[in-house]
């Protein structure tokens, strides 16, 4: 079991910091630190803070216990260490931080590689993350100069920049018109974007953001608008009379998730993620991915928040009808005097922590008909130089959307639906070097590509290697030579994505669908849209919880306030409302 320690403070024997507003620390005198549990209305509870000399079987206690150390659990240890709860992060593999991770000389020496998640839109305007001041613990954003672009086939790129005139001049190039549209929807995004975020992010129903959006776009525009919320894209295009540059900026950021030009809902995906892009950008944590997560750590231990790895949880443990811990694989068990939040899939943490035969029978149905979404294939290249594209723009874009247009977006998403493999597969390609130069030595450049494949539960390698020659020649076509500067590949099929992070099951890496069907009160089954489960103190703090996927830290914020207001307003009152009508709809 790795433990990673907690800063010193300066004084003796003390490993925490001393801060203002927070009971002190008290040393032992031997290094070591008694920990405190502090819930609502109770004297602190005595525990050793040297977790790592206990005996296997000998219990521990914490207020909360967090199941899983992506973004989304480190986030709500967070928020409760702010609130003064002991807490504890198990974390099943060898490293916390889930889909942010990072590998350095691994694809060539000088080189790093963001295994999973890449450039972060979310996660720079996320109010959540924001609040937890990321910078004071050395987190650092770098930009590429321009934001992404689409590269297509016969050479023409379209591209946004961060310059709003830059943007609406590559739309124009294709299609008279569309940059001064572009410029009224920007307009449009900068009224809606703060109680916008809010209402996307918050747990449902979002009231209050909900009615500062209908007070400032007003009866006709609030209607309007909630007629595009459930718009495809494509009907988007046609209606508006978009040309090929704006239609495929759209297009493409939609498929960030699996929202296909033909899916409900995927017309406002797309401008949701292309505005976050005009006005904060695609950036990349300097250095690597994980310095999120390292920043995150840090900020944790700095208020005696505690992170275990190796540490995998083998089920959630109950006593009179609330949830009171966890068992580890090893046997050990680790109790939670307020709360337990998984940052797990939702079938994993019900079916795997839980136990089929402990569910409503209405939820084993409701699990019965969960959607992951579709697999994914990556693979990451050392390039012994910049990319040669055809169109020269394109090497200023942090992001490129490469392989198709509008048209083969829909047959590329026909084949997913059909459990096809793409013949002509649509890529999210990444230039990292050009949005942070240290990934790379100078004059070379670290990329990286990913494309939706059917989510299955078995491929061969030879499969995987079929899909990698298409990525490759996808990138070929509109960057002639390309294959030439490799000096360096990682390959990550649907199996090595599960093996290397269990929570991205098949390969799929947004915690279930992003449709429709499986969203706001209908995610991770059908219910409250809140992060409460049946079971009183258990709650769904990962991506399959609403809002679901990115980096932007809102379900583990969601499961976090959510416990936090269950101490609060007390059990008697909480369990039986808010726990009680879970209950009822999952029976």
């Amino acid at each position: 079991m790795v433990i990673a320690r907690l800063p010193h403070c300066g004084q003796a024997d003390c490993p925490l910091p001393h801060r203002s507003g927070r009971l002190p620390a008290f040393c032992t005198g031997s290094g070591r630190l008694p920990a405190f549990r502090t819930g609502p209305g109770r004297l602190p509870a005595f525990r050793s803070g040297k977790t790592a000399a206990m005996p296997v079987h000998r219990p521990q206690s914490f207020d909360a216990v967090v199941i899983g150390g992506g973004h989304n659990g480190l986030v709500a240890a967070n928020l409760l260490a702010d609130a003064g709860w002991s807490v504890v992060v198990l974390e099943a593999t060898d490293r916390a931080g889930g889909a942010v991770r990072t590998e350095r000389d691994l694809l060539a020496p000088g080189f790093t590689a963001d295994v999973f998640s890449a450039f972060y839109p979310l996660a720079a305007a996320s109010p959540v993350l924001g609040s937890l001041r990321l910078d004071e613990h050395g987190l650092r954003w770098g930009h590429a100069p321009l934001v992404f672009g689409h590269a297509f086939d016969d050479g023409r790129a379209v591209v946004l920049s961060r310059d709003i005139e830059q943007t609406a001049a590559s739309m124009d190039s294709f299609h008279r018109g569309d940059g001064a549209l572009w410029r009224q929807w920007s307009a449009i995004w900068e009224e809606l974007e703060e109680p916008g975020l809010a209402a996307l992010l918050r747990p449902f129903p979002p009231v209050r953001p909900a009615l500062q959006m209908a007070r400032t776009l007003g009866p006709r525009r609030a209607l309007r608008g909630a007629r595009l919320g459930v718009l495809p894209v494509r009907h988007l295009v046609r209606q508006e009379g978009l040309g090929e540059g704006a239609a495929m900026v759209l297009a493409g950021n939609a498929l960030h998730t699996d929202l296909t030009p033909e899916s409900a809902g995927s017309a406002v995906f797309g401008l949701l993620l292309a505005q976050l892009g005009q006005h904060h950008g695609f950036p990349v944590p300097v250095g690597g991915a994980d310095r999120l997560v390292t920043a995150l750590i840090s900020r944790l231990q700095s208020r005696g928040g505690e992170v275990r790895c190796n540490a995998a949880v083998r089920r959630v443990l109950t006593r009179d009808g609330r949830v009171s811990g966890v068992q580890l694989v090893d046997g050990s068990e680790v109790g939670a005097a307020q709360a337990v939040l998984a940052d797990v899939p939702a079938p994993i943490l019900y079916e795997q922590l839980i136990g089929r035969d402990r569910l409503p029978a209405r939820l084993r149905s409701d699990l019965d008909r969960f959607e992951w979404g579709d697999g994914t294939v990556k693979v990451d290249w050392a390039l012994d130089g910049p990319l040669p594209w055809r169109n020269k723009e394109l090497a200023g874009a942090g992001t490129v959307h490469v392989g198709t247009d509008l048209d083969g977006l829909t047959r590329y998403a026909a084949d997913l639906s059909t459990a096809t493999v793409p013949e002509r597969p649509f890529l999210i390609f990444g230039q990292m070097t050009a949005a942070d130069p240290s990934r790379s030595p100078a004059g070379t450049e670290a990329a990286w590509a990913y494309t939706h494949v059917p989510h299955r539960a078995a491929w061969s390698a030879g499969e995987v290697d079929e899909v990698v020659a298409r990525m490759e020649q996808a990138v070929d076509r509109v960057a002639p030579g390309f294959r030439d500067l490799v000096i360096g590949r990682q390959v990550l099929g649907p199996p090595d994505i599960q093996r290397t992070d269990p929570a991205l099951v098949g390969g799929s890496v947004n915690g279930g669908t992003s449709a429709i069907h499986q969203q706001l009160v209908l995610r991770p089954t059908p219910g409250l849209g809140r992060p409460d489960t049946f079971l009183p103190g258990l709650f769904l703090a990962g991506s399959s919880a609403h809002p679901g996927g990115g980096v932007h830290g809102a379900p583990g914020a969601n499961a976090a306030m959510a416990a936090l207001r269950r101490a609060q307003v007390g059990r008697r009152v909480y369990d039986p409302t808010v726990t009680a009508l879970q209950r009822y709809l999952s029976s």
